[in-house]
């Protein structure tokens, strides 16, 4: 029989376990809806589920990159604490899934998750997670991962705080080197310290600038109601350029420059000509762990009473 989406959205209601596990387990039960929890259950996944409601906010950014350089990627895994993260099975598991995701073809998490699990061929990835749940006792998520190749030069990255910020870096170049490499490590540094959104102003959507033009002009002349068309025009563009410089990696002042005022561009452009090579940024990944998730707080008095009730 055919599985509907109604019929998933509701098992995954009722247990909490993934789309993908619920759709396997109202397909293997032709549809009842008893044996699909029973089917969830015995596979793990709904007993694991029940932890799911917890907020999984802390954890751990692993990136791994090939001996050739030419091919690396970034998994973000999470835990509900920080004593968790810090834990050598997490760890190891997370170091897994990192190797899983090094070499998955997919970009979607979903079908990553529904995935056979390298490490033992008879779970998916999405169950391996369950059973880790179950040993470790504390709501998991694998939230993300992503992978950066580059045949024309090669990937760096950097691990920031033991796994609290990942960073990797696709570098165009037709020179390696120690210098080149160092060069790499700097701007993976500068992407974890000071956060860009872009790699450069090519990459930033022109709506986005439509719009910070209109604000922008209309703070100028309000701010200087009597100046003429040129002076807002000129106002908007300082004021456009110095944001611009904050959120895009090349326009960035290099952290480390000695005169305080160097740009990333510039600093690239230094390093490229000292070794006669030609040098591209071509894109970053940063990762963040917990960025974005709305951390729960915990009411400990309220949370001792609702358990002495019996809640």
């Amino acid at each position: 029989m055919a599985i509907t989406a109604k019929q998933v959205k509701e098992l995954r209601e009722m247990t909490g376990a993934g789309m993908m596990d619920c759709k396997k387990a109202l397909t293997a039960t032709e549809g009842d809806f008893d044996k699909a929890i029973e089917f969830l259950r015995e596979k793990g996944l709904a007993t694991a589920e029940k932890k799911a409601g917890r907020v999984a906010a802390e954890g751990l950014v692993k990136v791994i990159v090939s001996d050739d350089k030419k091919k690396a990627v970034a998994v973000e895994v999470n835990a509900e604490t920080d004593f968790v993260a810090k834990n050598e099975k997490f760890q190891a598991y997370v170091a897994q899934v990192a190797e899983q995701a090094m070499e998955t073809e997919t970009t979607d998490i979903d079908a990553f998750l529904a995935e056979t699990w390298k490490f033992d061929e008879t779970k998916t990835v999405n169950e391996a997670l369950a059973g880790q749940i179950a040993i470790i006792g504390e709501n998991m998520n694998i939230r993300r991962f992503q992978q950066v190749k580059e045949d024309a030069g090669f990937v760096a990255s950097y691990t920031h705080m033991g796994g609290k910020i990942g960073v990797l870096v696709d570098v165009v170049t037709d020179v390696v080197n120690d210098a080149i490499e160092e060069m790499a490590k700097n701007v993976c540094m500068q992407v974890a310290a000071l956060n860009p959104k872009y790699t450069d102003r090519s990459e930033v959507d022109q709506d986005y600038l439509a719009k910070e033009e209109e604000i922008l002009t209309a703070a100028a002349k309000n701010e200087k109601p009597d100046a003429n068309d040129k002076i807002i025009t000129g106002m908007v563009k300082g004021r456009l350029n110095k944001e611009l410089k904050e959120i895009c990696l090349m326009d960035q002042v290099y952290v480390k420059a000695e005169d305080g005022k160097q740009s990333v561009s510039k600093y690239v452009e230094e390093v490229a000509k000292a070794n006669n090579a030609k040098i591209a940024i071509k894109g970053f990944v940063r990762m963040e762990t917990g960025e974005g998730i709305e951390k729960k707080e915990e009411d400990f008095a309220a949370e001792v009473a609702a358990q002495m009730a019996g809640k």
